[in-house]
């Protein structure tokens, strides 16, 4: 049980509040319309989906075919940060640092370096924050971002328009401390990253050329089956996202198609998030029967949506506050700037801040207290910039 509640503590942490409103408020028939099917059901297709294209390589094959075209380790750290940016507004947050930390991580073993310990807590921390930061420009970013646009019935542009503002400045703030921690070195050469990873892979030896000839034609042709599947079905959730799909049956296929050509891909999709969101949206209901404690919320919340939001996801992260904060307000669009910026601080603001973590603290000779100062530091940054950006938009 100390396991599972190390390992999925969110979760945990969710059922136990479950389980005590289920006390105060008895389970009956109106249970079921705490829950939100739709929301669950697109964030299962997604997953399935990011897991089968990770799965087949997509995204650390275009990193490296970016990355074949820098020359030095800011370009490398610059175009990591970039790609965990942008790419976390369609695959997510979550997948986004899953799939470029532990390729940053195996690039930067590759160096010769003596500097790879500190190289690597400045690169993942900053991939870390671009992750968390461009998620939140899209509604499949990131979880809180999913839910609050299907709760808000708002359309995709609207959304987008909320948050376009900090995300470009996020982008700024990215680029600008992306060259200013990674300095290029006048007067000494700076090793080309790709030839030393190069030089690495040389030392590979396969067992047949011919064999392998044959391996790769086969496996080409099946993976690009593979991947047009898993486009095709990301196309089809995005359909739902939109609205012009049910989502009933986006999700019936997208099992279906993936039971067909991966079953392997099935048990890669976070049912642990699942669970949490469904443990939550049985809290959240009973709270809101519970008049006393919901009026006692509402007026906390009442006229300090962002900074409530900010504040509480630093303690219970950001998906769990868009969730409990979603029931006590109607200021939608307030809470998804909050729950977004609230991503920022502590390790745990963010959930996808602890793959991160989890992934560093694999590294040989780790320093994890100084990996959460820089993280906390930079974090602490980001956030006063962005924070103190949404008071002057408030203003105007």
């Amino acid at each position: 049980m100390f396991n599972i509640f190390k390992k999925e503590p969110v979760t945990i942490i969710s059922l136990i509040l479950a389980i005590i409103s289920a006390f105060l408020v008895h389970p009956d028939a109106e249970y079921i319309s705490y829950i939100d099917f739709r929301t669950l059901s697109i964030l299962l297709c997604l997953m399935l989906v990011m897991a089968g294209l990770r799965k087949e390589g997509v995204f650390k094959y275009i990193g490296e075919k970016l990355l074949a075209r820098t020359s030095t380790k800011r370009g490398l750290a610059l175009v990591l940060i970039i790609l965990c940016f942008f790419f976390s507004m369609l695959i997510t947050n979550d997948v986004a640092l899953i799939s470029f930390v532990p390729f940053s991580i195996e690039l930067i073993n590759m160096m010769h370096d003596e500097n790879k310990g500190s190289l690597a807590i400045k690169l993942i921390v900053l991939e870390t924050i671009a992750a968390n930061l461009g998620s939140m420009l899209t509604p499949i970013g990131n979880p809180q971002n999913l839910y609050l646009y299907s709760l808000s019935g708002i359309s995709i542009i609207s959304f987008i328009k909320i948050m376009l503002p900090y995300s470009l400045t996020s982008l700024l703030l990215l680029l600008l401390f992306g060259i200013f921690m990674f300095p290029v070195k006048k007067g000494t050469p700076d090793e080309t990253v790709m030839e030393e990873v190069d030089d690495a892979n040389s030392k590979e030896e396969s067992v047949s050329s011919t064999s392998k000839r044959t391996d790769r034609k086969t496996s080409a042709s099946f993976s690009k089956k593979m991947i047009t599947s898993y486009l095709v079905l990301f196309l089809l959730s995005l359909l739902v996202v939109v609205h012009v799909l049910p989502y009933q049956v986006v999700l019936a296929v997208t099992i279906a198609v993936v039971l067909l050509i991966d079953r392997q891909t099935i048990t890669k999709a976070d049912y642990f998030l699942l669970l949490s969101f469904i443990f939550l949206f049985v809290f959240v209901g009973n709270i809101k029967r519970i008049e006393p404690i919901r009026d006692a919320l509402q007026n906390v919340l009442s006229g300090r949506e962002v900074i409530t939001s900010i504040i509480a996801s630093q303690f219970i992260s950001n998906v769990p506050a868009a969730i409990l904060l979603s029931g006590m307000t109607d200021k939608l669009r307030l809470l998804i700037v909050g729950t977004n910026l609230g991503g920022l601080g502590t390790l745990i603001a963010s959930m996808a801040s602890l793959i991160s973590f989890k992934f560093y603290g694999q590294m040989k000779d780790c320093q994890k207290g100084r990996y959460v100062a820089v993280f906390t530091l930079l974090n602490v940054v980001f956030l006063a910039i962005l924070a103190s950006m949404n008071v002057l938009i408030a203003l105007g």
